[in-house]
């Protein structure tokens, strides 16, 4: 039988009014909590003898003051507790407990969430330790309660609550006081959550009835409803709120999917740890976003690494994040968890921490990282699943470009040549995107367009400061008119230039990729005497490609500790496929010179860095360019696995010659340069060449005048005595006379 309108609208008047906040709320409490120390107060001195010295109880705070301070408390405030019954008193104390639930259960109806009560429900606290926390909270609220406290503990330097105030304030008997202690014990929510901190006053020795209760700063901000993150933890937590568009922005991967149906349909109690794999991080976390989106959550993104190296413990660190995910209803997330996959004992001991704290915090746990690993029985009552997130192929990074990308592009763009060239995730691809228009909308006039040179330039901005570190970045100068090689030499030059340009079409397009699990990249040797053209050569090919060019120091590579080389070698190449920079080992014979016989430990030693190095030669998947002046020291197995062997042979006298007349720029003021002389009468490379003609240029720039073959010929006799070449008179037949 339907409630008449009338009886409903009365029963509705009748109920309490729900709070309008939670500090709506905490007022109620701390008039509650003023009763009870007033209700103190009264038993104290009901069952205690008079006392002289009662009027220096804590020494400053005298009873007047308390009086006052407690004045409206209650309805019966203004009457002095003398007069007050203790039955009248705790009759007044059920009454406001009673509108305090009723006003609670009001406020849950109309889903306004209070923080005392949102607390309870995340760590299923009991009513003593609810009370607790009100002991600690008041005085961060008002500074009455230090004096409050003060003169109950009868010390005036005691203005924090102690375990012993918070058992005489809420418990009755002996036998409640000893099971209270609990409540206290590190593994109680209390403490195991941070929720409330036990100071110990200098003192490991101190009994814990004198230990002082206090709360920190981000507790109290919860209570006042004030959603900011534990300060100590802004450098390695990033709170994300999950965008509309976090399904535009997945990987349309089968068993992703499957991942996040199960956990939007399960309501088991098993804990879900899932281990995300791959170098993909915007990926990763966009999955991590989209389960969060179902679940109508936050995702709190915390960084191992950060919180190992970080001012706070790594325990106390790690708590505190699975704090912070609860308090601000979010799914947790461990980025940078490699730091933690180490066999060492150390390593081990913090994971099973992560795992602990997992379990006690998150329904579902989310595990960042890039190598493979394996909980191996350190799960016993959670699910785990393991996911991989690849970097996509060249195929799947054309489709990305094209899709990121809006129409605002000129009709230069390459996205096949941009997914070829860089080997970007989906998160690399859209910074570089957004770059890319702060380029072009800086340097366009007007024109917003983005050209294919202001993409190339945004992607090579996404090189990582972890290979500049490593190596030394060269910016290429040269282009093919700077060059002089036979036909067949420059064919080659280019050839590389075109794999590494079509890469998306033959591996992703035509399917080539498929058919091969190692050596996608692009692995050339660069062979001949020195200053023939190695590392102008290198350089072209940058400039052509449009990529960064690194150019690797052998001195910080190789190290006389055995295990050292290998660790520098891997260094350089995770950086270099992050950044999809070429990498150019000059003078390479050090380290890839021809392995030997094993003799000692030392031989042994060196091969395993050869062997090493070739296995990371076939992961790599960029473009790596080894210069070397002898190709006899070139092991056959290491030769094997190179797709481009190029011989810079020593120029003949028509290569000479055409090197002799590009080393001249059209703007040098020379005159009377016998081309042919210089060609057939002296065996220079281009290294060389170089040399002496910039060294002719400053003679004749300290004469005044153009550059002459007087000039040219005394710096030949220069560059001859640098090298220890003698230089014969006859040799030079006319300009004799300057070689002096």
């Amino acid at each position: 039988m339907p409630v008449p309108a009338e009886t409903a609208a009365q029963q509705n008047a009748n109920e309490p009014a729900a709070y309008t906040n939670s500090w709506d709320h905490l007022s109620d409490e701390l008039q509650r909590l003023d009763l009870l120390i007033r209700l103190q107060l009264l038993r104290q001195r009901r069952t205690q003898p008079p006392n002289p010295l009662d009027q220096f109880r804590g020494l400053v705070v005298t009873e007047t003051e308390v009086a006052s301070l407690l004045a409206g408390s209650a309805d019966s405030a203004g009457e002095d507790d003398d007069k007050i019954e203790e039955d009248a008193l705790v009759a007044v104390l059920g009454e406001i407990e009673r509108e305090i639930t009723g006003r609670q259960t009001s406020s849950q109806q109309q889903g306004i969430r209070l923080s005392l009560a949102h607390l309870n429900e995340l760590f299923q606290l009991t009513p003593l330790q609810q009370n607790v926390l009100l002991l600690a909270l008041a005085p961060q609220l008002d500074r009455k309660y230090e004096k409050l406290y003060a003169y109950l503990q009868d010390d005036v330097t005691r203005k924090a609550p102690t375990v012993d105030l918070a058992m005489t304030l809420f418990l009755n008997t002996r036998e409640q006081k000893m099971e209270a202690r609990s409540v206290f014990d590190p593994g109680a929510p209390l403490l195991k959550f941070k929720l409330l901190q036990i100071t110990e006053n200098d003192s490991e020795t101190t009994p814990l009835l004198s230990r002082q209760l206090k709360l920190d700063d981000r507790m109290v901000n919860f209570f006042l409803d004030r959603p900011c993150t534990d300060a100590r933890l802004d450098r390695a937590v990033k709170l994300v709120q999950p965008k509309d568009d976090f399904d535009f922005r997945l990987v349309k991967d089968v068993d992703q999917q499957r991942v996040r149906t199960f956990i939007h349909s399960n309501s088991g109690e098993a804990n879900l740890v899932v281990y995300c794999r791959g170098a993909c991080r915007a990926e990763k976390e966009a999955f991590a976003e989209a389960v969060a989106g179902d679940l109508g959550q936050r995702l709190l993104i915390a960084d191992l690494g950060q919180l190992i190296e970080g001012t706070v413990a790594f325990e106390d660190a790690l708590w505190l994040a699975g704090r912070e995910a609860l308090l601000q209803s979010a799914i947790l997330c461990l980025d940078n968890f490699d730091s933690l996959a180490a066999d060492n004992v150390s390593s081990q001991t913090r994971l099973k921490l992560v795992l602990d704290v997992a379990k006690a915090c998150c329904r579902q746990l989310f595990l960042f990282g890039r190598q493979s690993w394996q909980p191996r029985g350190l799960l016993n009552d959670s699910i785990f699943v393991e996911l991989n997130f690849p970097t996509p192929d060249d195929g799947d990074r054309k489709q990305l470009w094209e899709v990121i990308a809006d129409d605002q592009f000129a009709d230069d763009v390459d996205f096949g040549a941009l997914a070829s060239k860089f080997h970007f995730t989906r998160g690399q691809i859209q910074d570089a995107y957004v770059a890319a228009g702060d380029l072009a909308r800086f340097s366009s006039n007007g024109n917003d367009k983005i050209r294919m040179a202001d993409f190339e330039a945004a992607c090579r901005a996404q090189s990582s400061q972890k290979l500049a570190s490593l190596t030394r970045h060269v910016n290429p100068k040269y282009t093919w008119d700077d060059i002089v090689l036979p036909e067949n030499v420059l064919a080659q030059l280019r050839e590389i230039c075109q794999c590494v340009s079509h890469r998306y079409r033959v591996l992703g397009e035509w399917g080539f990729g498929r058919r091969l699990s190692l050596g996608k990249g692009v692995n050339a040797l660069f062979a001949g005497p020195s200053g023939t053209g190695k590392t102008m050569g290198t350089e072209i090919i940058a400039n052509e490609l449009g990529m960064d060019l690194y150019k690797i120091d052998l001195s910080g590579v190789i190290s006389k500790y055995i295990g050292e080389t290998e660790k520098n070698l891997d260094r350089i190449f995770s950086a270099a496929e992050e950044t999809s920079a070429i990498l150019f080992f000059d003078e390479a014979d050090a380290l890839f010179g021809k392995r030997s016989e094993v003799r000692d430990s030392h031989d042994r030693y060196a091969n395993i860095e050869i062997s090493y190095l070739l296995q990371k030669m076939e992961e790599y998947e960029g473009l790596a360019i080894l210069a070397t002046n002898l190709r006899q020291n070139m092991d056959d197995a290491f030769l094997r696995r190179l797709q481009f062997v190029v011989e810079f042979p020593f120029p003949d006298e028509y290569h000479r010659r055409r090197i002799w007349e590009v080393m001249f720029p059209a703007e040098a003021p020379y005159e009377g340069i016998e081309f042919d002389f210089l060609a057939s009468q002296f065996r220079f490379a281009g290294g060389n060449i170089k040399n002496i003609v910039l060294g002719a240029a400053y003679l004749a720039a300290a004469d005044g005048g153009r550059i002459t073959m007087s000039h040219v010929m005394r710096a030949t006799s220069r560059e001859c005595q640098k090298i220890g070449r003698v230089l014969k008179h006859e040799d030079l037949e006319k300009y004799s006379e300057v070689s002096q």
